[in-house]
Formats: structure tokens, C-alpha cells, sequence
């Protein structure tokens, strides 16, 4: 085979290869600017593609509405001298004589030292039966008892004392330091304060978030919410279950990024240029900053505030475009909220997809040298 012939079926190789090649498609991490815009609604897909401005980033600026409704939060303390079902009291009676009806031979002193309230709301005292303690403070309770004694032994004297509980316990579950069930006593009346009692929240408070169930309601706030606003400190009734758990939202990073993963929200607000820098940036050797893409299905109110139009009907699939190469293009992504079930997504840039080309035929000649050497042998 002549020099001039090896030289023809080199080339003959090198150009099939490359056909091949570009019939195969180059190794990508996901859609091109262009392919993505081709998904519009202005062509042939079924996407909203709206660019980030001011107007945008204000009408997406949607966050969980979480807060403790009136009920909650018009509630007020347990009164700390109201006795309930459940209460342990401590009776102490003097009597004015040396043998009385309770003391014992030589002393005018009795003592009863836990009297539980049953769940009827009564104790039993000898001598003066069945006393109706609940809903009484130990004033009143004092006083019914030392009347139905009056008439059994002289001047009687009766002290009252709660030993023990206000008649009423909440339980504390999830991530919190003590879980169990709690009474509801003079220092832990509120919410802030039972939550501290069980050893604060087990996580980072950025991301704890407490429910509170009261029979068929529920509310839910933020924990640092609890102290950014005294209203959310609510008092706590008998019943009541607190929940503390980490926040559950996430977003999906994809393409040119430092990592492609699902990644839980490390705080109560997540702006696209944090979703960003959480997963490492953007690949200086892939990304292109003029293709950063949030997508996420809007709700139809929303999405007719971003696009000023009354005629949508339920959610909208949605493309926002940040460019981060633009004058203000660092502070829209700033301003952008993401949301929970959000894809962020960055394209590869052109000079990328250049260089894999360009690597891609170096090793295609390489190839076809390799084969012509053998075809030579």
C-alpha cells in the first residue's frame, strides 16, 4: 500500500468515526439552553420560561404559612391555685381538743400528707366525706372542710396544699432532648417553657419546626419563631401533644453544579444563590452562568401574578432563568425564594461541550492511527 493510499484510508477512518460520533451524541449532565427553551409554550412545549426581575422574585416570595390560630393564642395561663382531677393535695387539721377525731392519743395535730383528687374531681376526708375539690382553689376547699368538721369537733383548723401537679400533663415527642409526658406546673405553663423543661430542641433550631395538637386542632410554627414573637408562647392546656421535627423540605440540583443530589433546606428561607453555594457552586469547568434554571410546578395564582394573565387553571409548570453574568444578576438570585420540591438546574456552557468534542476526535485519530499501524503491519 502506497504512503498516499494509507494516507487516503486514515482519513476515510477518522471521517466514519466521526460520523459515528456525532451520530452517538456527546456525554452531557443534562439539557442545553437551547433544548430547554425549545420546551416554551411560545413552541413546542408546555413550560411558562420567564426571566428573574424584581416583579418575579416578589411574586414568588411564597413561604409555608405556619402560626397558631386565635384559639391557641387567646388561651390564657392555668390558674395556679385552681385544683383539678389528678391534683395530690396535702391536708394538715388541728383540732382544739387533746383526743380529736383524727389525732392520735395525746396530740390535736393530723396530718394526710397525699390526697389524690379522683377523676370526678373529689378527695375523701374522714369524718367530712366526699368534698368536691376540683375547679375549688385550696382556699375554698378549706373552707368546705373545715364546715362539715365544725360540727364534729370544736374550732377545727385545716391547711390545704397542692403536693403535686396542676391536674394536668402535655406528652413532648420527636427531636427533643427529654421525650415524655410532663405536668403542667407553675414554671411550665407555656410552650417556651415545657420545651425547655424536656432539654430544648435535639437539632439545629433553624430547622425545627413544633406542632401542637389540642383535641382536633393543630398548629404549627417555626422554633425561633417561638421567641421572635411572645404570641406564638402559648399556654398549654391538659391533653395537649407538642411534636418537634426537622424541617422535611428539599430541593434537586442538577447539571454543572458542584454536587447533583437532593438537598434538605439548612434554614426557614433559601434563596437560589444559597441552593447554589450549598451544593459547592457552579463547575468552573462546566457551568455557564447565563443558564441557571429553577423549575417547579406553580400554583395557578401565582403563576398569573408572574405572568399577568387571569385565565390559567391550576398548577403551571414553570421555568425561571437567572443570569448571573448580568449587572444584577448576583442580586436577583439573592432575592429568588426557593421552594420545597424545587430543581435547580445549570447548563453545561458551549466552550464545554467544545472541549469534549475536541477530546473526543483527539481520541478518534488516535484510534484511527492505531488501526492504520495495524492495518500497515
Amino acid at each position: 500500500m502506497t504512503h498516499l493510499t494509507k494516507r487516503a484510508a486514515k482519513a476515510a477512518l477518522l471521517l466514519a468515526l466521526t460520523v459515528s460520533l456525532a451520530g452517538c451524541g456527546l456525554p452531557r449532565s443534562g439539557p442545553n439552553k437551547k433544548e430547554i427553551f425549545a420546551g416554551s409554550v411560545l413552541r413546542e412545549g408546555d413550560a411558562f420560561i420567564v426571566s428573574v426581575n424584581d416583579q418575579v422574585t416578589r411574586a414568588t416570595a411564597v413561604q409555608p404559612a405556619l402560626g397558631f390560630s386565635s384559639s391557641f393564642t387567646t388561651a390564657g395561663t392555668l390558674g395556679s391555685d385552681t385544683i383539678n382531677a389528678g391534683d395530690v393535695l396535702g391536708l394538715t387539721i388541728y383540732e382544739n381538743v387533746e383526743s380529736g377525731l383524727l389525732s392520735a392519743t395525746g396530740m390535736n395535730m393530723s396530718q394526710l400528707a397525699e390526697v389524690q383528687v379522683d377523676g370526678d374531681g373529689f378527695i375523701f376526708v374522714p369524718y367530712a366525706g366526699r368534698v368536691k375539690a376540683a375547679g375549688n382553689s385550696p382556699e375554698a376547699i378549706r373552707r368546705i372542710i373545715t364546715e362539715k368538721l365544725d360540727s364534729q369537733t370544736p374550732d377545727p383548723q385545716v391547711m390545704v396544699t397542692r403536693v403535686a401537679g396542676d391536674g394536668a400533663s402535655v406528652s413532648l415527642t420527636g427531636a427533643i432532648s427529654g421525650q415524655g409526658v410532663y405536668p403542667i406546673e407553675r414554671p411550665t405553663r407555656t410552650l417556651s417553657s415545657m420545651i425547655a423543661r424536656a432539654g430544648g430542641v435535639a437539632i439545629a433550631p433553624d430547622i425545627a419546626r413544633i406542632k401542637v395538637v389540642r383535641g382536633n386542632q393543630v398548629g404549627e410554627i417555626w422554633f425561633n419563631d417561638l421567641f421572635s414573637n411572645p404570641q406564638n408562647d402559648i399556654a398549654l392546656r391538659n391533653g395537649d401533644r407538642i411534636f418537634v421535627e426537622e424541617d422535611t423540605r428539599s430541593y434537586t440540583a442538577l447539571g454543572a453544579t458542584g454536587t447533583q443530589s437532593r438537598v434538605a433546606f439548612d434554614s426557614q428561607e433559601l434563596s437560589a444563590l444559597e441552593a447554589i453555594a450549598q451544593v459547592g457552586g457552579l463547575n468552573p469547568a462546566l457551568a455557564d452562568p447565563t443558564g441557571v434554571f429553577i423549575m417547579r410546578n406553580e400554583p395557578a395564582e401565582i403563576a398569573a401574578s408572574v405572568l399577568g394573565r387571569s385565565d390559567l387553571v391550576g398548577a403551571q409548570r414553570m421555568v425561571y432563568v437567572l443570569d448571573l453574568t448580568e449587572p444584577n444578576g448576583m442580586f436577583m438570585a439573592r432575592d429568588f425564594i426557593i421552594r420545597d420540591s424545587d430543581t435547580v438546574y445549570v447548563t453545561e456552557a458551549p466552550f464545554s461541550q467544545w472541549s469534549k468534542t475536541v477530546s473526543a476526535l483527539t481520541g478518534v485519530a488516535t484510534s484511527a492511527d492505531s488501526l492504520n499501524t495495524l492495518a500497515g503491519n
